[in-house]
């Protein structure tokens, strides 16, 4: 079943690097000044979408051949659940990347501030859909 062990890892993969940026990452950047905070975000944020957005088709992508292979419902559900990160991202995180991609360093401020918290909050919905996926892997996995 190397399908089904590539979508969990994946999924996995996927989760561990959301939740590293949710603990670690976000916490320390926002122990920073409002220039320096605006400075690390960017180049970070470019980086994470790199490694994250493939990491989620892919995840889909194996999730589907899973299925195709058990006709077990549940990959499907873990392909859907890898695969909503991305219209979650444009919908609901796009804007406020936008917005933050758009302010200059030097006019980092409360506002740009402000903003990168919401995005650390909205980018938890990301956590929880890659752990969800990996759930839905593991439990296709042990099924």
């Amino acid at each position: 079943m190397y399908a089904g062990l590539m979508t969990l890892t994946l999924a996995s993969m996927f989760a561990g690097a959301a939740l590293y940026i949710n603990v670690a990452e976000q916490p320390a950047r926002l122990g920073l000044d409002d220039q320096a905070m605006l400075t690390e975000w960017k180049p970070a944020y470019k980086r994470g979408t790199r490694m994250q957005a493939p990491l989620a088709v892919l995840g889909c992508l194996f999730g589907m051949l899973a299925w195709w292979q058990t006709d077990n419902l549940i990959w499907i559900a873990s392909a859907v659940i890898m695969i909503a990160n991305l219209p979650v991202t444009f919908a609901i995180i796009w804007p406020t990347n936008t917005r933050l991609m758009h302010t200059q360093i030097q006019a980092a401020g409360p506002d740009s501030r402000a903003l990168i918290v919401k995005w650390g909050k909205l980018h938890g919905i990301r956590t929880a859909l890659g752990f969800g996926a990996a759930a839905a892997s593991l439990l296709a996995l042990l099924g």
